[in-house]
């Protein structure tokens, strides 16, 4: 058979990319060292989990139940909700997740801004209020800072009521909570002496949880506050406001500076930021981007101050009991889980890298827990810090279990009435818990079964104390003359001073009683330990498990220890006190 020219080419064609196919497949073992070398590069970062391997990485998986209703929860990126993450198995309730097991088609959506948020929970109200049983859009719920609940609900709430008293937002559960990650940064030398932190400018999103940290650690320190962010005070802490908690801690890496006003002279001043307020990643951001802050207070200490609460419509929710209880119960088993094995955290980790399309799973999985880690400049630093929540910890939190307090209601309360009294103008005002909080769906589930954990609380050992102080403070706690019994206006204090240390439930506590120098010695000295010891006593009465034992401890001062002259009845009122350390015991 004769080949035509054209055949000829044809073959020579397919030979040679046969030899090249056939070359390409053994070029690795053929080919000389020198042409097997990878130029000069940066390797991929490895955030290992430091426990010897990486962890895998979640895949998308279809969803396990969509023949039923679904159901929208928008939230942040947050450890405090690894529950959740665990339970829904995706960004969609995946087949045997517990949510599907509880019959409820729960969606996860990432949402960074609380103004979207209220806007997606007015608009779900709206929709309803228009006869759809189901609204196919806006939120169903949404997940925030318990501390920073009374700003996102006042300006909702104050929209929803318009539509009726049966379309408001109302708390009715909490995933987890924050223990370490949300921190107020500073200087280390702010931490050693808080006086130094006066004519500090600090990053942070105002009225915001991260803000709250700061504010209570001013105001059990007395040291001022500038609410105004156009302006400078060198007696006070000052603020540049940022877009979020990201933006906040990139505002110092990248020594944001700006002109303010001095309050005391008037002129105009650059100031650069030397502080912030964040949570993580915000916190490793600062670390590793530029470093020279540490922890000076966060939520490892103010341990009750910030749990995730989850958030929901009241007309929908009392529609549709079950499948509220459903989603709960479904969080608290994958919360009681994660205590339980540490794989289960490792699984939440990967579906957490999954649904907030941040980071990856090793990531998620280190941070969990509070690591020390040495910064750019050096410094050991306190990074990350969550806890998830079962239907223990939901008793305890809001005060359904024996011995406990309502910890959200007094983190609600105190940290609304901080806001008001900075920005009285955007919050004149606040909703009252009783209005916002419904926990029939949490005693509900209580009488269907006992919790399958424990509660997590802080525990003190008895040779403990403080070693580290948060904060120092004096209270005017009113006695009977002469007696270590309480006057009727000595209650309102107590109970502010309780809500105090339920947030702040992750530190010791001192007591220093202190009297003025009439009478003798001896009586002032027993007198000024019975009357610390009787504010111990009335708090431990109040809560046994937020005040277990050794958490607080008296020391007697008597007239020793004067903060005014004694020669007049002010002066003498003033050194009768009782005075009040926090701290750790590193």
């Amino acid at each position: 058979m004769k080949l035509t020219p054209l055949s000829k080419i044809l073959i020579t064609l397919s030979v040679v990319t046969l030899i090249v196919l056939i070359g390409s497949q053994f070029k690795d073992t053929l080919a000389p060292p020198s042409q097997n070398k990878v130029s000069t590069n940066v390797p991929p970062k490895a955030d290992l989990p430091g426990v010897g391997d990486a962890l895998p990485a979640a895949t998308e998986k279809p969803p396990g139940c969509a023949n039923l209703p679904e159901v929208r929860f928008y939230h942040w990126a947050w450890n405090a909700q690894s529950g959740l993450m665990l339970a829904t198995g995706g960004k969609q309730a995946v087949a045997d997740s517990a949510m599907c097991k509880n019959g409820v088609n729960l969606k996860l959506i990432r949402e960074d801004n609380v103004d979207t948020m209220q806007s997606l929970m007015l608009t779900f109200a709206e929709k309803s209020k228009a006869g759809e049983g189901n609204p196919a859009e806006g939120a169903h719920f949404v997940a925030i800072m318990g501390d920073g609940s009374a700003s996102f609900l006042k300006g909702l709430n104050d929209r929803l009521a318009k539509l009726g008293p049966d379309y408001l937002a109302i708390v009715v559960g909490s995933a987890g909570y924050s223990r370490g990650e949300d921190k107020f940064m500073g200087p280390p030398e702010w931490k050693a002496d808080p006086q130094k932190s006066r004519g500090g400018l600090v990053a942070g999103y105002l009225r915001d949880g991260d803000w709250n940290i700061a504010l209570k650690w001013l105001g059990d320190n007395q040291i001022p506050n500038n609410p105004d962010d156009t302006t400078w005070d060198p007696d006070a802490l000052n603020w540049v406001n940022a877009s979020d908690y990201i933006d906040a801690g990139q505002k110092y890496v990248s020594n944001f500076c700006t002109d303010l006003k001095n309050t005391k002279t008037g002129a105009m001043e650059n100031h650069c930021v030397n502080g912030v307020v964040t949570w993580t990643p915000g916190d490793v951001t600062v670390a590793e981007g530029r470093g020279g802050l540490v922890s000076i207070v966060s939520t490892k200490e103010y341990r009750s101050q910030m749990p995730n609460v989850i958030i929901g419509n009241k007309k929908w929710m009392a529609a549709n009991p079950e499948i509220v209880k459903g989603m709960l119960r479904a969080i608290f088993e994958g919360g009681d889980r994660i205590k339980k094995d540490d794989a289960a955290l490792r699984e939440a980790a990967a579906i957490s890298a999954l649904v907030y399309n941040e980071k990856d799973a090793a990531y998620w999985y280190k941070y969990f827990r509070v690591v020390e880690e040495k910064d750019k400049q050096g410094l050991v630093v306190e990074l990350g810090g969550s806890s998830v929540n079962n239907l223990a910890d939901n008793l305890e939190l809001f005060g359904l279990a024996s011995g406990s307090v309502n910890a959200f209601a007094a983190t609600y309360t105190v940290f609304a009435n901080i806001v008001k009294s900075q920005y009285p103008d955007l919050m004149p005002d606040y909703w009252p818990v009783a209005q916002i909080l419904d926990t029939s769906y949490l005693q509900a589930l209580a009488k269907e079964g006992a919790p399958t954990t424990v509660a997590d609380m802080a525990s003190f050992e008895p040779e403990a104390k403080v070693e580290q102080v948060v904060s120092r403070r004096t209270w005017d706690i009113q006695f009977d003359s002469g007696k270590a019994t309480f006057t009727p206006a000595a209650t309102a204090t107590l109970n502010q001073l309780k809500d105090d240390l339920v947030i702040a439930s992750g530190t010791l506590v001192e007591l220093h009683g202190h009297t003025d120098n009439q009478g003798s010695a001896d009586k002032n000295q027993q007198l000024s330990e019975d009357r610390a010891f009787a504010v111990k006593q009335w708090l431990t009465a109040q809560s046994s498990t937020n005040f277990p034992a050794n958490r607080i401890k008296v020391f007697a001062h008597g007239a020793s220890e004067p903060i005014e002259s004694n020669s007049s009845p002010a002066g003498r009122a003033t050194n009768r006190r009782v005075e009040v350390v926090m701290g750790t015991s590193k």
